[in-house]
């Protein structure tokens, strides 16, 4: 018998590898030591290298009666040397190997690998992905559309007395979103009241027309951006609210109890809050303009030296009632994307916390894209309709 040492390679002390060549046509691969992913092991190479030697072995065997603690390394290991044995057409014999071992290799054989396992997914080309945003643009329209129609049916029943919510719940929902959300409109349109005055000011004293801030302030105010802020302000506030309480009801799975004792949800959940958002946003809106106005009108005192009752009948002969009434619709249809926003993206949650702070923050962004995009269709609306 031909003993033939070919090579020894060791990457840590711990884990050899040591090929021998017992005879031309046969390959033994001897392991010693523990083959552990955290000790580091030897690679393939070196048998890879052997199987290419003249003349090239028929089989392969191993000896592992000095082999130490194993884990997944070992089989990759294997794993490797059997690709190699195949691409050569060697024969392996694997008796020398622990049961454990020969057991998972058999395994591993009968269950075919997945396709596309071992490598991440292949990121689809720009067409796809303009397809795939497509398709899922068209989803969130289709259910949005729907979520109005379930909506616009429950309204129905409660207006012919069949729906089943409580007027308890309304008034509370009310609450929240009107006089609880004063003090945040009040600072916010103050606010704005001011920049819009100060901002003008600045413009106007270079021709010497100071007294026209109050026109400014006022139609602005009145006209537009009362209702625009108050509707992002209610979209940050009330419709993340609605969406975390619904949320939150669906991960302790309230909504599927009501489901099952026959409680539509679109009427016990989300008409009350939807009902409630839409009968404050015209009165938070009247209540925003007159803020605004008043921090208009403390920068035209304070910084113009203007009179108020000066100031104030200028806003009063600037602003007409088409104005008014227009900033309370523009309102009315902003609380109404608000609650649709926010009652969809809650219903729509999934089953654990961070899905209810992803369907809060998908309700904010909802709302206030929303907003944006109804402001501008209806003051292009009220352009062409001369409002």
């Amino acid at each position: 018998m031909v003993e033939r040492r070919i090579a020894t390679q060791t990457t840590m002390p711990s884990a050899e590898l040591a090929l021998e060549r017992p005879s031309d046509d046969q390959l033994v691969v001897r392991l010693t030591g523990p083959w552990r992913m955290s000790g580091g092991v030897p690679d393939a190479d070196a048998v890879a290298k052997a199987l290419s030697d003249s003349p090239a072995p028929h089989q392969i065997t191993f000896q592992a009666e000095q082999l130490g603690a194993w884990d997944s390394a070992l089989l990759i290991f294997l794993e490797r040397v059997a690709a190699l044995a195949g691409e050569h057409g060697v024969a392996i014999d694997r008796s020398g190997l622990p049961n454990g071992v020969q057991r998972l290799l058999t395994l591993s054989e009968v269950v075919p690998e997945r396709q596309g396992a071992r490598g991440g997914a292949e990121r689809p080309g720009f067409l796809a992905r303009v397809g795939l945003a497509a398709m899922a643009g068209a989803d969130g329209a289709r259910a949005f559309l729907d979520f109005i129609g379930q909506l616009t049916i429950a309204a129905g029943n409660a207006l012919r007395g069949h729906a089943r919510l409580r007027g308890g719940d309304l008034l509370l929902f009310m609450q929240e979103a009107g006089a609880d959300a004063l003090p945040i409109v009040t600072l916010i349109s103050f606010l704005v009241g001011v920049i819009m005055a100060f901002v003008g000011a600045i413009q106007l004293e270079k021709f010497g027309a100071e007294i026209y801030v109050a026109d400014l302030v006022g139609i602005a105010v009145v006209h537009e951006m009362g209702a625009l802020m108050t509707g992002i302000i209610m979209a940050g506030r009330t419709g993340a609210a609605f969406a975390a309480q619904l949320g939150t009801m669906k991960v302790t799975q309230e909504i599927d109890a009501l489901t099952t004792m026959g409680i539509n949800p679109m009427e016990f959940l989300v008409l009350p809050r939807a009902v409630a958002l839409c009968l404050m946003m015209p009165l938070l809106c009247l209540y925003a303009d007159l803020v605004g106005i008043l921090g208009g009108g403390a920068i035209a005192s304070g910084m113009l030296s203007i009179n108020p009752e000066i100031y104030f009948r200028h806003v009063f002969d600037a602003v007409q009632i088409s104005d008014l009434v227009g900033g309370v619709f523009k309102a009315s249809v902003y609380g109404v994307l608000i609650a649709v926003a926010g009652c969809l993206r809650g219903m729509q949650s999934g089953s654990s916390a961070s899905a209810v702070g992803d369907a809060a923050t998908s309700a904010v962004v909802t709302g206030i894209v929303l907003i944006v995009c109804a402001c501008g269709l209806l003051a292009v609306v009220f352009y062409v309709l001369g409002i």
